[in-house]
């Protein structure tokens, strides 16, 4: 029976030791609550941390069995781990560049990446301990983007999801990090990459495609033969338990009590972690500038502050303790009256309950990080207020906000917006409150913490499935017997090949791209069987391909299609086409170039090639589509094709195409073996034009009209090399 393996850096209960008594309760964390559903059924397990430094083997035994029974499985680590690989890479180096204060707090220690990577491995280790053949991996966050890249190496067929709960950075800030390369093909080990919000994933597409050699289309990479999807699912919280806690008596309780405590105050909510990306003092700032501001809300608005003690140990965040220390006590002393105090300000966690009735009784609640890659405390303040009034403030900086789009949505930077923003909350009509609310609530229960690992788990599901669907159609070994079998077996064959990025690797510079021995050697043998028709059908001009292969008896079709050279023969073209269009679109095409710096023009017979394989990355794809809008009119109207290849625009006359080529070549003809190969869009007319016996192959796994797929030129000339070794054999 496969099941499903959670793994995260913290295991979802708090352990604490008493009296040599490990003593085990569980996490209120949202992850726990939303993943317990699933670790606690069949015989799935979810492995991580304990959270404490256990030494003795015995105790380590003794904290695995009790474990066990939960379906929890250690990762034990010693305090030098846990002060590099947690404390130093994760929260030294990814949690500040991940939150844009790379240039404040982050640390590049190489010891610290060396821990990190071998806390990875130890993690790893523990998988493959219980892994088995159709298991699902689901590994989570920051602190194990090695891990799915390393689990991948060693079940290279394993189903592995993995979730970043922090927000992704921009490509300029990502590169920062000295081992960027290495993190970002730790994470394409997974199937599934799932982050918070959109905005998320364009920027882990950016960084990947500007700093690994992967191709993406969409929303898919493709690194080597596996496609990996990268998708957005903002996270929900147990929506029914917050709704259903304010109906609780020890919940009323308190309720009453913060109520006779404020009276007719209007009270403000703020909860967060000690950390710097949350803007607390940011908060402060604008609080202070409505009292300022705003004399007659002295006495009439509270604002009540939760801030959770968080690795006070660190220089950094006992400074911003202590800022914020002083900016709560400078507010209080000038505003503070004998009867109210303006800020109620707690350094301490406090239980659900508490929360639950500030959630309710609290008339505004105010989230405003700098930055935060979901930020569950909106959606629980929302899913609290059951009587669908009160306000939300909401930084545009939280993941949350791309969903919550009926808060108050304010920039936290700017202190005169969140001022106006409490103004206006504070103020809002009860009707207007309502409608906000009502909207907001419909969608916090819809998109719940059930609805999201639904969705992740069944699109990991999907992805798994159009996974094995390409891999069916690779050349596997025994499909490459068989089309060798067929070939051995025939005696009259047309063999279509294309030239770039089929028989020869891409060139940044095209002219570079010339035949190797090799490749000579190859086509020679192929040429010399007499059984054979070899046709070299490329975009190429034709003086390319009589430079390189005049003196090779193939049959060369240049420029997909307009110029022809049979063996032994002088090149000849399509008659009744012009190339008058040119004096149009060269000018045009020239605009681009000027545009675009790294970007050419190459001239054919009856085409032009605007190349952008030298431009910086993203910006020739950009001009490319821009270009394809400006030309689509232009060309429909003067008979002309775009065609949009790897890295090239190309604008040709409509009549020329791969395919009508081949055609002319196979049609009437009793060929017994007929075999493509080709790399991109033009290959495709071939693809479609050949019969259904032909045997097309697209080298890349994009999707394509052909049957099967190789991966890259190297597994091309295998093939091939394979036809001309197994000729002379006799057939099994």
């Amino acid at each position: 029976m496969p099941k499903t393996i959670i793994v995260s850096n913290r295991l979802p209960v708090k352990i604490s030791n008493a009296d040599d008594e490990y003593i085990l309760s569980p996490s209120e964390g949202g992850l726990a609550t939303g993943l317990g559903s699933i670790y606690k059924q069949d015989n799935n397990v979810w492995i991580g941390w304990p959270g404490i430094e256990i030494t003795e083997q015995h105790d380590k035994d003794r904290v695995t069995d009790q474990l066990k029974e939960l379906s929890l499985v250690p990762v034990f680590l010693d305090q030098e781990e846990i002060n590099q690989y947690y404390e130093g890479f994760s929260n030294e180096v990814l949690w500040p560049v991940f939150h844009y204060y790379a240039s404040t707090y982050a640390t590049y220690k190489q010891s610290n990446w060396d821990y990190y990577k071998t806390v990875n491995e130890k993690f790893k280790d523990i998988i493959l301990s219980i892994a088995e053949p159709g298991d699902i991996i689901w590994i989570h966050d920051y602190q194990l983007l090695l891990l799915p890249g390393l689990v991948r190496n060693e079940l290279p067929d394993v189903s592995i999801g993995f979730f970043l709960h922090i927000p992704f950075p921009s490509h300029e800030m990502f590169r920062l990090i000295p081992w960027r390369s290495e993190l970002l093909e730790g994470m394409l080990g997974a199937d599934l990459i799932g982050f918070h919000t959109f905005d998320d994933v364009r920027h882990f597409l950016g960084a990947t495609t500007r700093i690994l050699p992967v191709t993406t289309s969409s929303n898919i990479i493709t690194m080597d033969e596996r496609s990996i999807v990268v998708e957005s699912f903002p996270m929900g919280i147990d929506e029914k338990k917050y709704a259903s806690l304010p109906l609780q008596d020890d919940v009323k309780e308190q309720i009453e009590l913060i109520r006779n405590n404020f009276k007719d105050n209007k009270l403000i909510l703020s909860i967060d972690r000690l950390d710097y990306s949350k803007g607390i003092l940011q908060r402060l700032q604008a609080f202070e500038l409505m009292l300022q501001l705003c004399p007659e809300c002295i006495e009439k608005i509270a604002l009540y502050m939760i801030v959770v003690p968080s690795r006070d140990t660190v220089p950094q965040y006992a400074h911003l303790r202590d800022e914020i220390d002083k900016k709560v006590g400078n507010i209080n002393s000038i505003y503070r009256t004998m009867d109210w105090t303006p800020i109620h300000y707690y350094y301490r966690s406090f239980p659900i309950e508490m929360l639950s009735a500030l959630y309710y009784t609290a008339d505004v609640c105010l989230v405003t990080p700098m930055r935060d890659g979901m930020n569950l405390v909106s959606k629980e303040y929302v899913a609290s207020r059951i009587n669908n009034d009160g306000v939300l403030i909401l930084s545009e900086m939280a993941g949350s906000s791309k969903e919550l789009i009926d808060a108050i949505i304010v920039n936290p930077n700017n202190t005169g917006e969140v001022c106006r923003a409490i103004l206006e909350a504070v103020n809002m009509p009860l009707e207007e409150q309502q409608k906000r609310m009502t909207s907001m609530r419909k969608l916090v229960a819809k998109f719940n913490i059930s609805h999201w690992v639904k969705i992740f788990m069944d699109r990991l599901k999907e992805v798994k499935l159009m996974q094995r669907s390409m891999q069916a159609r690779h050349v596997s070994f025994s499909t490459e017997q068989s089309i060798i079998n067929r070939y051995l077996k025939t005696k009259k064959r047309i063999i279509f090949l294309d030239y770039d990025g089929t028989l020869v690797n891409f060139k940044s510079d095209i002219e570079q791209a010339s035949p190797d021995k090799e490749l000579y050697t190859i086509i020679n043998k192929l040429v010399d069987d007499p059984a054979n028709q070899v046709v070299l059908i490329s975009g190429r001009k034709h003086e390319n391909l009589d430079e390189w292969f005049w003196d090779t008896n193939m049959y060369l079709i240049a420029e997909h299609g307009s110029w022809f050279k049979q063996q032994n023969t002088s090149w000849h073209k399509i008659s009744g086409l012009t190339d008058q269009w040119k004096h149009d679109i060269y000018p045009i095409l020239e605009t681009y170039v000027d545009r675009t710096p790294g970007s050419f023009i190459e001239e054919k017979t009856y085409s032009l090639v605007w190349h952008y394989r030298k431009a910086p990355s993203g910006l020739g794809e950009l001009r490319a589509s821009e270009l394809m809008n400006n030309l689509k009119y232009l060309a429909s109207d003067k008979g002309l094709q775009l065609l949009a290849g790897d890295k090239v625009l190309e604008v040709k006359n409509m009549d020329i195409n791969k395919g009508k080529a081949a055609l002319t070549l196979t049609e009437g003809k009793d060929y017994d073996f007929v075999i493509a190969f080709g790399d991109d869009y033009t290959d495709e007319d071939i693809f479609r034009a050949l019969p259904e016996s032909a045997i097309t192959i697209k080298v890349g796994s994009n999707l394509s009209a052909a049957k099967f797929y190789l991966r890259n030129p190297t597994e091309v000339r295998k093939l091939l090399t394979s036809f001309v070794q197994h000729t002379h054999e006799p057939v099994s």
